[in-house]
């Protein structure tokens, strides 16, 4: 069986690489350094399929050193010394350039071991991760590296790499290849700016390709699309893309943006992470939307329930109700501060000893001389208020909560400042 698409096809300079032009355009700092010929270490930090090996195969192949590849879920302690033992040999004359794939599954011995090699410039190190190498990868590491970031690549920069692999298919096959108008920039725009993932696509359509009569291949778009379809969902529930989305989703209802917030309840359910959605949707109903609109958080909580009742695919109808809900409604975080701010004096040791009035107990001590609870029911008092001391003596008069500009709260607050005779 042949190699795939995807490796046959591999960029043999770096003009022939697609995407990545912050790092590989003329002048880019990343750029430069290749054509230095003095490669530093480098950890290379984005998703797959966007060329990060391509890129670590063409400097070796360019400053003429010895390219060894390993995985980070794979490789063991004796890999390493197998790559160190190629050091001063025939075969790597020029050193030796190590692609170290997934480098996060790397634990620290193993990590360690590289640290002399890199050290005294034998080894130059390219590290490739999925994962933020921040949180990831050891800061012994880390300190004898430079990171640079690859992002998804462009639709426009992925079809160059598809018309180049359909051009590339057909002088292989011998034999005419038609393409339905749109099928090359169907698979650009559908593989999520994974090129990897878009070179298999191409391949699955040529071989999913009808002969016509006159002995053409004919792809079509409908072929096409159902090659496609679902193929640009990146999403890993424990990785970087599963934060962003659901931090995307919390901040696009904060900033009152309905459009934006369903579109990625969208993607969201799209990659089946219903618990998340209704997590965030009632966190997010409560702490920004809050007292502005009270009434929204048994709305959303009636919707997500009827969302777990129903369960995909039909649950996107009572969550897009509560997500739009939520974008719209008036936005107040006063309940949100009040208790942040609360919880740092509790956290801070101001526990002091609870008010006598408000304690449990009716009863006091022989050694205490002023017996009695002294507490007073609102209720007997008009309007049902009256004043006492609530809050302990070490964190009395401290103001937590803070009036919301928005109507409901600002209307409460009239109601008490007439009540209380004082300006809240």
């Amino acid at each position: 069986m042949g190699s795939p698409l995807a490796d046959r096809i591999r960029p043999q300079s770096l003009d022939d690489i697609v995407g990545q032009r912050h790092l590989l355009a003329p002048g880019k700092a990343l750029r430069r350094i290749i054509e230095s010929g003095e490669i530093p270490n480098m950890v290379f930090y984005g998703p797959p399929g966007v060329g990060k090996t391509t890129l670590a195969a063409l400097i070796a192949r360019q400053t003429k050193r010895k390219l060894c590849k390993l995985n980070g879920t794979t490789a063991s302690t004796a890999d390493i010394r197998e790559v160190v033992a190629k050091l001063d040999t025939l075969d790597a004359v020029n050193g030796v350039l190590l692609y170290l794939d997934e480098i996060q599954y790397f634990n620290k011995k193993q990590q360690q071991t590289l640290l002399e090699f890199l050290e005294n410039g034998s080894i130059t190190l390219i590290a490739s991760t999925t994962e933020n190498p921040y949180f990831y990868v050891y800061n012994a590491i880390l300190s004898r590296s430079t990171v640079f970031e690859f992002r998804p690549v462009e639709p426009e920069e992925v079809l160059r790499a598809v018309r180049r692999a359909f051009a590339l298919l057909q002088e292989e096959a011998g034999e005419p290849l038609e393409l339905e108008e749109g099928v090359e920039e169907r698979i650009a725009s559908a593989c999520g700016g994974d090129v990897r993932k878009a070179m298999n696509a191409v391949e699955l359509c040529l071989l999913a390709s009808e002969v016509t009569a006159e002995g053409v291949r004919r792809v079509t778009l409908e072929n096409a699309g159902d090659l496609t379809q679902r193929s640009a969902m990146r999403y890993d529930k424990d990785g970087d893309e599963h934060y962003d989305l659901i931090s995307a989703f919390q901040k696009s209802m904060r900033g009152s943006d309905p459009d934006a917030a369903v579109y990625y309840l969208a993607r969201l359910l799209s990659a089946g992470d219903l618990p998340s959605v209704c997590r965030r949707l009632m966190v997010c109903a409560c702490e920004d939307v809050g007292l502005a609109y009270p009434q929204i958080i048994p709305i959303v909580k009636a919707a997500v329930d009827a969302a777990m009742q129903v369960g995909l695919p039909e649950a996107s109808l009572p969550l897009a109700d509560a997500v739009v809900l939520v974008a719209i409604s008036p936005k107040s975080n006063s309940a949100h501060n009040a208790v942040m701010k609360a919880m740092e004096d509790v956290k801070a040791g101001k526990v002091g000893r609870i008010p006598r009035c408000l304690q449990n107990k009716h009863y006091d001590g022989a050694d205490n001389p002023h017996k009695g609870q002294f507490y007073k029911y609102p209720h007997d008092f008009p309007n049902s208020w009256v004043e006492q001391q609530y809050l302990p003596d070490l964190v009395q008069g401290a103001r937590y909560y803070q009036w919301g500009q928005n109507k409901t709260e600002q209307g409460f607050r009239a109601y008490w400042e007439r009540i209380k005779g004082k300006n809240l």
